[in-house]
């Protein structure tokens, strides 16, 4: 790997002059700037980023810890932070967990080790595990999203899931259904919990309850989602309508009724949230509720930034509607 030294050697000056270009600290002349910079490309030399933070004392690294890039939640709001970090200067190092919670303490000690100054991290672990998660990352700040409940010692940014449910309950009670199916995620996270028991309430407030072989559990995955639609849709209580609570099982709940030969919405009504590419795509658009991905990244980096320029404030949790979007996969329930 080239040094600045091997830099400094091929353009024909010194380190210090070297240092000067890629810092911009000191002028530099356009024809010594120019030399410095083909040596550079000739050589394929990258800054060392740990080295620059210990020697200035400020670190230009935050950590983004997620779950599952698969999953296209993911895949946006590592995009969005990405992009809204590159434009405040600073590079993300992305950590993967693969949904065990068992791996989030070694990634954020990953983080600590290369000198992140912050990091975001999307927990997949019950919410108690992350009561005084902030204890244990040292002087590294640390900003939750998305499954984060409120008794963190942290800043956390989460959808308003209470009322995410609610609108989908609405919808589908607003076109009359009544028997009405619900394919919830893990019974241990936060989101999951708040989806399940919100939607239940809100069928509850209209006289309408489910009984257990109208709920199922895919457990935010595809493959768990698709098995359990094809137990719940053959068990001969089929439901006019079925609420989906996250993207990747939607996928797994529109592959299951593809395989029964049951149509949307004429057989099955479906509402999920989470949107993305491909709920557009489908035959019929599928009717989701939305989050804002993007203002969620832009405000869990905003509050990083903040710790980490010293803010004490007091911890913070911003909570974001969900807004609800109206494509073709429900109608009316048959009388």
């Amino acid at each position: 790997m080239a040094t600045m030294k091997d830099v400094a050697k091929r353009a024909g000056v010194s380190i210090a002059t070297v240092s000067a270009v890629l810092s911009g600290a000191a002028f530099v002349s356009p024809l010594l700037k120019a030399k410095v910079e083909k040596a550079i490309s000739e050589l394929g030399y990258a800054r060392n980023a740990i080295a620059r933070s210990l020697k200035s004392g400020h670190s230009s690294l935050i950590g983004l810890v997620v779950p599952d890039i698969t999953n296209p939640f993911f895949t946006s709001f590592v995009d969005h932070v990405q992009k809204v970090a590159d434009a405040a200067g600073y590079t993300v190092l992305l950590g993967l967990t693969g949904n065990r919670a068992e791996r989030e303490a070694e990634v954020l000690g990953l983080m600590r080790s290369h000198q992140a100054a912050g990091t975001i991290l999307c927990p997949t672990g019950a919410d108690s595990a992350y009561a005084r998660i902030g204890a244990t990352v040292g002087t590294m700040k640390l900003v939750l999203a998305d499954n984060a409940a409120d008794l963190t010692d942290v800043d956390s940014v989460v959808l308003d899931n209470v009322l995410a449910a609610e609108v989908a309950a609405r919808h589908m009670l607003g076109l009359g259904h009544r028997r009405i199916a619900i394919m919830s995620g893990p019974a241990h996270q936060f989101v999951a919990q708040t989806r399940h028991a919100a939607f239940l309430a809100a069928l509850i407030a209209k006289n309408v309850t489910l009984p257990p072989e109208r709920i199922a559990r895919g457990d935010f995955r595809e493959e768990e989602a698709h098995e359990a639609a094809l137990q719940l849709l053959r068990n001969g209580d089929q439901p006019t309508a079925i609420f989906v609570a996250n993207n990747l099982m939607l996928i797994g709940v529109m592959r299951a009724i593809t395989e029964l030969a049951l149509r949307v919405p004429e057989d099955l009504s479906v509402v999920s949230i989470d949107d993305f590419a491909w709920a557009a795509a489908f035959q019929p658009a599928l009717t989701v509720v939305r989050q804002p991905i993007d203002a969620m990244a832009h405000t869990a980096f905003d509050l990083l930034l903040q710790r980490i320029k010293g803010s004490e404030q007091p911890k913070r949790r911003i909570v974001h509607p969900p807004h609800l979007v109206v494509r073709q996969s429900c109608t009316k329930a048959s009388a």
